[in-house]
Order: structure tokens, then sequence, then C-alpha cells
């Protein structure tokens, strides 16, 4: 398997395709369960936020959504495992795209199931993006790479409707030029952000970057799970960059296991 330049292997084409299928087929076997077990946290800071701003439908930006999965799971309650079965299950694979949409649209015309939220969603893949919204997970989509670019004018006014920014697993191929980028768009408007990233990256430039633009950031407690690793290799890759940074991987990656941290941060009052 090919890996990328962190050490991963590189599951690029998943994120390629006109559904998840591909998507969740190939993280089922590896155990991928990482927005699972963010939801009840993002659910947590939605409800803070709608609470502490008054604002009933707040807008969430899920950086780096790919075929709107967090968003899935925080409107309808429904879970990985059903997600997984539904993409991947008997019968799945003879299905048309516009079959698997019919289906997809038929869960989004229910309405939200949780407290209700607006979903955006930020990718590079133009294909994952765009089942996420003809599927009705997401309510607007910005197509960009803002590692590279500034958001356009159009691009710009959308993001600037975020009140929360989440993600489950970008971070550290993003960095922190996205977010000066994201926290730039709002203008004065300064959304409440929680960033899960995996321990072989740093967080801390990214940090720095929202200290300066005002930003109060805690790491939350515990370790999540994000997948197993594919290969020996790539476990050795990764326990490889760990010990370079000086941390410990006993009991956690050592084990098999990629790990993430919870990192919430909030505007300076």
């Amino acid at each position: 398997m090919r890996v990328d330049t962190s050490g991963k292997i590189s599951l690029d084409h998943i994120y390629t395709q006109p559904d998840p299928r591909a998507y969740f087929t190939t993280l089922r076997e590896l155990d991928y369960h990482i927005p699972q077990l963010a939801r009840p946290h993002f659910a947590e800071l939605i409800a803070e936020y709608r609470a502490a701003r008054g604002v009933a439908v707040p807008t969430v930006l899920d950086l780096g959504c790919s075929y709107g999965i967090n968003a899935a799971l925080l409107k309808y309650g429904i879970t990985m495992g059903e997600l997984y079965q539904r993409y991947g299950g008997a019968g799945t694979r003879a299905l048309t795209r516009d079959a698997l949409l019919a289906r997809d649209r038929e869960l989004a015309r229910g309405g939200p199931r949780t407290a209700p939220a607006r979903f955006l969603g930020l990718d590079a893949s133009g294909d994952a993006l765009s089942y996420a919204l003809d599927a009705g997970f997401l309510d607007g989509a910005v197509h960009a790479d803002l590692e590279s670019d500034d958001p356009t004018g159009p691009q710009r006014d959308l993001l600037a409707q975020a009140d929360l920014v989440i993600s489950t697993g970008c971070l550290g191929y993003v960095t922190e030029r996205t977010i000066a980028r994201l926290v730039a768009a709002g203008g004065d408007r300064r959304p409440w952000m929680a960033h899960f990233i995996l321990r072989m990256f740093p967080f801390d430039p990214i940090a720095e970057t929202l200290a300066a633009a005002g930003y109060e950031t805690v790491r939350r407690e515990g370790l999540f799970r994000q997948r197993r690793f594919a290969t020996p290799q790539e476990r050795e890759n990764v326990l490889l960059r760990l010990a370079d940074a000086g941390i410990d991987p006993s009991g956690l990656e050592s084990d098999g296991w990629y790990y993430a941290e919870l990192h919430v941060s909030r505007p300076r009052p």
C-alpha cells in the first residue's frame, strides 16, 4: 500500500468516488469509528452554543467533511454501525448512485431527530461534497483547498455563516493556514471550534494561531480511538513519529490503534 508523507497509508481514493460505498467498505475493515465517539462531544458543544448565544439553529461548519458523515450522525441520530450497513450491506453494491441518493433523501426528509443545526461542509473533494449535498446531509458546501488559496468572495460569505467549526481527522494534513483563513472569513464573528487531531500531529501551531486571533483552547480529558493500523509498516511509521515527538505510545498506538485528542477553542470574553 502507498503511504503519504505522514507515514499513514494513503486512502485518497475513497474520498473521490461518486458515492460513499468505497469509503465505508474500506474504513469498516479498519474499525474506523471516531465520528461516533465525537458525536456526543459535538452535540454538547452545539447545545452550549445555543444556550449561550440564544441561537435556535446554529450553523456548523464541518472541516474535511467528506460525504457529510458528521452531519448525518448529528442531525439524524444514526450510528456509524448503521451507516456501515447502509452503504456496505447485502445488496448495496447492486444499487445505482441515484438509488442510494433516493434512500438518503428519504432519511433527510424525516428532518432532524436531535437538536436542530444547519450543516456546511468544507472539503477538497468535489465528488464527496456533491453527494453530501444531493443526499441532503449538508445544507451548503465550500469546495476549496484553503491550505493553498484564500476563499473566493462567495466562499467567504458562506464560511462567515459558521457559528461552530468541527473536524474529526483532517487536522495534521490541514494546518494553521486553513484555520487562519477560516477565522479571517468570519471577520468580527468568531466561531467556536472543536477539533479531534491524531496524537502524531502537533496541535501547538493551530493553538497559537487561534490564540493570536483571540481564542482560548482547552484540551479535553481522554483519548479517542480513530482506527486500527492497516499494516505493520504503518504501525512502525507512526511509532517512529511519536518517538520523535517524545510521545509515549505504550498501551495506546503500540497496541495497534491511532489515537486522537479533542481540543475545544472559544473566543476570549
